[in-house]
């Protein structure tokens, strides 16, 4: 049998036997017909694991993302494994192979400027008031949403000037607070007593104009609204900040492992990311100053 009709086939087979739309079809049907253009039509019964590695460095080549050839691979996977079930193919060429890690993409951050005008907030009306102590709790100590959500009273040690939060996987750390958030921290306190007045039990340090613990998506939605007021060219959101507080204290101190402390994470390879910011912001540095950057040779 020809390529053509073991692909044909095999769309009948997802077509009658296994009941995919026609759409899927579409789609198989152009994975396989990828599968013979790439590999010059060679024989499918002749094709080795070395070639579909080859294959896939040429999609890679050409531009294709890392999902559309693990879609491909996948296809090629259910094709040859039909092959040695109906037609007696001794191998899959394409069993335990992988499409290229996606390359990680840069978290975004504020420059210092816009960090500082986006957690001044003024005023003495109530929310003004809080936004203003969850904004400087979030730049001042790199909380995730979840975290500064679940923050209970006695979670603040003012004196010492620090905070005992959970994170992920139940895990609690100690992070520092800043003299700022510790300000606007105790500007909200009698605001919120004030409120509780018929809700004296709730222990969240942060909460509605009704007297409950504020939610996530509320906290999302104040932070973006505070951005627009403030009139920042990006839209932030609570990980902003959080990618912003571990940029700026990595930039100042160098200190990849106690950025991974402060922000929590279990490996610093999570952690290091922030490194590849770093060297942006040195390079920024190192064009704008250096006499010899711009200089063609």
């Amino acid at each position: 049998m020809q390529t053509a009709d073991y692909q044909k086939e095999y769309l009948d087979f997802l077509a009658f036997e296994r009941g995919l739309s026609p759409l899927t079809r579409e789609n198989y049907a152009r994975d396989l017909q990828q599968l013979a253009i790439l590999s010059n039509h060679q024989p499918l019964n002749i094709l080795k694991i070395n070639h579909i590695r080859r294959l896939i460095v040429i999609m890679h080549s050409h531009g294709l993302s890392s999902k559309t050839i693990a879609r491909r691979l996948s296809a090629w996977r259910g094709f040859y494994d039909f092959l040695i079930h109906r037609h007696q193919f001794s191998n899959n060429p394409i069993t335990g192979l992988r499409a290229p890690k996606p390359a990680k993409t840069l978290p975004q951050s504020l420059s210092v400027e816009q960090a500082i005008k986006l957690v001044d907030v003024s005023g003495d009306d109530v929310l003004g008031v809080r936004d203003h102590a969850i904004l400087e709790l979030f730049y001042s100590s790199g909380l995730r949403l979840s975290e500064l959500v679940g923050l209970n009273l006695e979670a603040i040690d003012a004196l010492q000037g620090q905070a005992t939060v959970t994170g992920k996987g139940n895990k609690t750390r100690v992070v520092p607070v800043g003299s700022y958030a510790l300000e606007a921290i105790k500007n909200w306190l009698p605001l919120r007593t004030n409120i509780l007045v018929n809700n004296p039990n709730e222990q969240a340090i942060f909460i509605t104009r009704q007297g409950n613990r504020i939610t996530p998506r509320a906290v999302q939605y104040r932070v973006k609204e505070w951005s627009i007021k403030k009139g920042l060219d990006t839209s932030a959101h609570p990980h902003l900040l959080r990618h912003t507080f571990a940029t700026h204290m990595l930039q100042s101190s160098g200190d990849l492992r106690a950025v991974q402390e402060m922000l929590g994470h279990a490996n610093i390879s999570t952690t290091q990311i922030y490194t590849h910011l770093d060297f942006q912001h040195l390079a920024k540095v190192y064009d704008n100053a250096h006499p010899r950057a711009k200089k063609k040779l």
